[in-house]
C-alpha cells in the first residue's frame, strides 16, 4: 500500500502547536527544555514550511524517498510564497530520520539528515559512519516487548551504545516508541528509558508522540516526535 498526501490545513497548525506547548508545559517543570521534532510523514512540502516558519527546525521523516524530495523542495523554495512571487527566506531544517536505517538507502541520506533516530544494530552503524563520519544517531531501545516493534533489548544497550561510539559516531541518546493502547501504558517503558539513559551518562531522552508525549515528558523526555498533534490526520492508505 502506498500513502497519499494529506491535505494540509495552515490555518489550524498553530491552534495545533499553541495546544502542544501547553500539553508540554503542563507535564514538566522546563518545558523549553522539550526539543519539539515536527513529522511530516505523508504531508507535503508546505507542512515543512509552515513548521519552519513557526520555528521548529527539527523536522522528521520516516521514510527515505519522503526525506529527500522534500527536503529538495524546501531547499528550491518551490511553492513558497514571498513578496512580490518571490520565496520567502526558510530557517534550514534540521533532518531526523526516524526510520529504520536500510543500508542501502544510507547514501542518499547521508548529505541530508543531522539525526538518525532508531539505531539498532552496529551494521547500522557501520554504514552511517561510511557515508557520514561523526554523525548524531540515537539508540532505539524495545521498551514495549512487542515482536516487530524493533528496537535493541535495554540489555544490550550499552553493548551497542560502546560500537557506535567505536565507529567515529555521535552517540547523543536513547529513542523508544510507546506501546499501543492507553498512553499510561507507555509510562514503565519510558522510566525505564531515562533510568538507562541516566546510567550510560547519555543527555537525549526521544520518547513521546501524540498520545502519550505527557507522559514521555513527565518521565524525561527530552524530544518528542509530533504528527497527528501538529498537522491532523494523515491521508488513509490506498
Amino acid at each position: 500500500m502506498t500513502e497519499t498526501t494529506a491535505q494540509f490545513d495552515p490555518e489550524g497548525f498553530a491552534a495545533r502547536l499553541s495546544d502542544v506547548r501547553q500539553r508540554i508545559g503542563s507535564s514538566c517543570s522546563q518545558p523549553d527544555s522539550v526539543r519539539i521534532v515536527a513529522v511530516t510523514k505523508g504531508f507535503g512540502a508546505d507542512a515543512v514550511r509552515a513548521a519552519l516558519y513557526a520555528g521548529l527546525t527539527d523536522v522528521g521523516e520516516n521514510y527515505a524517498d519522503e526525506l529527500v524530495t522534500k527536503a529538495g523542495l524546501v531547499a528550491s523554495g518551490d511553492g513558497t510564497g514571498g513578496e512580490g512571487g518571490r520565496p520567502s527566506p526558510l530557517p534550514a531544517p534540521v533532518w531526523h530520520f526516524l526510520g529504520a536505517v536500510q543500508r542501502n538507502k544510507v547514501a542518499r541520506l547521508a548529505p541530508l539528515v543531522t539525526w538518525w533516530q532508531g539505531v539498532r544494530r552496529p551494521e547500522e552503524g557501520t554504514a552511517i559512519a561510511r557515508r557520514r563520519p561523526g554523525s548524531t544517531v540515537l539508540v532505539q531501545i524495545d521498551v514495549a516487548g512487542i515482536a516487530g516493534r524493533g528496537g535493541c533489548p535495554p540489555d544490550r544497550a550499552p553493548e551497542l551504545v560502546a560500537r557506535l561510539r567505536d565507529e567515529d559516531l555521535d552517540v547523543a541518546g536513547l529513542m523508544a516508541v510507546g506501546p499501543p493502547g492507553p498512553p499510561e501504558g507507555a509510562r514503565a517503558g519510558f522510566a525505564r528509558l531515562s533510568s538507562l539513559a541516566d546510567s550510560l551518562a547519555l543527555p537525549v531522552r526521544s520518547m513521546g508522540m501524540s498520545d502519550d508525549l505527557e507522559v514521555a515528558v513527565s518521565e524525561g523526555s527530552t524530544m518528542v516526535r509530533l504528527g497527528r498533534a501538529l498537522f491532523g490526520e494523515r491521508a488513509a492508505h490506498r
